[in-house]
């Protein structure tokens, strides 16, 4: 992989992304901050950004069709990461406020509230624990990470029928309870905190996932 890998972060309307597109400028990337479906399609690693409700950042995924051709990324085995809500919307579905959203189903599980007796929301920095092995950790597995988030997946059941596959890697962190703090699945990666608020660890992680483009 050269400095020169294209780096697309997928602009849906989630807020301020600019943070994320020069924080993947500073590790590396050639970045582009778009919406168009070629370039989305093309790009060597695709960025999903989300922030606020999952049926909201859902709503506004499904508005654009981004789905399908994130789906047609993944399928293809082309590289993608999700960060915060980008990350949740891959489970198969979110629950805030009582109201139930549909995501995107790439792996297991439900994104629930945090437990009653925490502080909510969980903002600031903390630790994780990474599998061995995690390419997006190396180098920075006792590093801390910023999370702003109320809601989480606290268990994951992933059921590995395909035995040629490797079983995905996860990264947990804690806050009252344990949670999932990242995924590594084959072209698809994701991070419930920030890494571009997370200082030079998170621009090392945005480095580890450029060069493994």
């Amino acid at each position: 992989m050269s400095a020169s890998a294209t780096v697309a972060v997928l602009d849906y309307g989630s807020g301020n992304v600019h943070s994320a597109v020069r924080a993947l400028e500073r590790a590396g990337g050639t970045v582009e901050l778009t919406r168009d479906t070629e370039t989305l399609l093309n790009a060597d690693g695709l960025v999903v950004p989300g922030v606020g409700a999952f049926a909201a950042v859902m709503e506004a995924l499904n508005a654009t069709g981004a789905p399908r051709w994130i789906g047609q990324r993944i399928a293809g085995g082309r590289p993608v990461l999700g960060i915060c809500v980008g990350h949740q919307i891959f489970f198969e579905r979110g629950v805030e406020h009582g109201v139930t959203a549909q995501g995107l189903g790439e792996w297991p599980g439900e994104v629930t509230a945090l437990p009653e007796d925490v502080v909510v929301p969980h903002m600031g920095w903390n630790t994780v624990r990474p599998p061995e092995g995690s390419v997006l950790f190396e180098g920075i597995e006792d590093e801390r990470f910023y999370f702003v988030h109320s809601y989480a997946v606290q268990s994951w059941d992933f059921d590995q029928t395909i035995p040629a596959m490797a079983p995905p890697k996860v990264t947990w962190s804690h806050h009252g309870t344990d949670f999932v703090a990242a995924v590594e699945n084959g072209p698809l990666a994701a991070t419930q905190f920030h890494p571009e608020k997370s200082g030079d660890a998170g621009t090392q992680l945005l480095r580890n996932w450029i060069t493994s483009l």
